[in-house]
């Protein structure tokens, strides 16, 4: 028997860049701002509402857009310009209608292992806006079953896969965030694969398990395939 019954992977900058355009539109919104805040306290408080949102909001843009109307009504003191608020909404307009570009490898890693294992994808987010990138991203048709939650916990990944018949132990799981994608599948007896990405949200830094034996960096994708096999082979 292998030794990995399934291979997940995460979707927004493991898969395809994302976060660039978060960076794009906090830029964006600096530039609007720059009267009322210097960029550091806007970031700081624009940090801090997206923090107290999660939990009414989510993940993804929707939440991000209010986060920034809120951001903008707080360091403006209630007396944002209305033409403000319109550039906030057509700015998470235009980041929901952005192209996919994925990221390098990302192809070649998801056919390669396709052809040997059960392929998963488990991303969190908005469901309409996860389900139009992986339309867009033409990978849809090599998984084998995707997730879109609203949280990656432990919790969370061991529900995935009992309710898939996969043992926790069984499962790779690689991603960019150390917090949601490698940190909890960790704690189920799974393995971490952990593709750091340039751009990655504060919300997801967390210090990453040195000497855990089931974890592993990897620079790109493009080495995740060899990863597998090695795991396999020594199974």
């Amino acid at each position: 028997m292998p030794a990995l019954a399934a291979i997940a992977f995460d979707a927004d900058d493991t898969l395809w860049h994302n976060e660039r355009f978060f960076r794009l539109t906090q830029d964006r919104l600096a530039g609007l701002l720059a009267d009322f805040a210097p960029r550091d306290v806007l970031e700081e408080r624009l940090l801090a509402a997206e923090r107290r949102n999660l939990g009414h909001y989510g993940f993804g843009i929707k939440g991000f857009m209010l986060s920034m109307i809120e951001t903008a009504l707080d360091v403006t003191e209630d007396r944002v310009p209305s033409r403000v608020i319109r550039e906030i909404v057509a700015a998470g307009q235009e980041m929901l209608a952005h192209p996919i570009e994925l990221l390098p490898h990302a192809r070649e890693a998801v056919e390669r292992l396709a052809a040997s294992h059960p392929v998963l994808m488990i991303t969190k987010g908005d469901l309409m806006d996860q389900e139009r990138k992986l339309a867009q991203s033409g990978l849809g048709e090599l998984f084998a079953g995707v997730e879109i939650v609203s949280a990656k916990t432990a919790a969370v990944y061991a529900a995935i896969f009992a309710r898939r018949g996969i043992a926790p132990e069984a499962v790779l799981m690689a991603g960019n965030s150390l917090k949601s994608d490698v940190l909890p599948v960790l704690e189920i007896g799974g393995w971490g694969v952990h593709v750091p990405h340039d751009l990655t949200w504060a919300l997801e830094h967390e210090a990453p398990p040195e000497g855990h034996a089931r974890f592993s960096c990897l620079q790109d994708l493009g080495a995740l395939p060899a990863l597998v096999e090695r795991i396999e082979d020594e199974g």
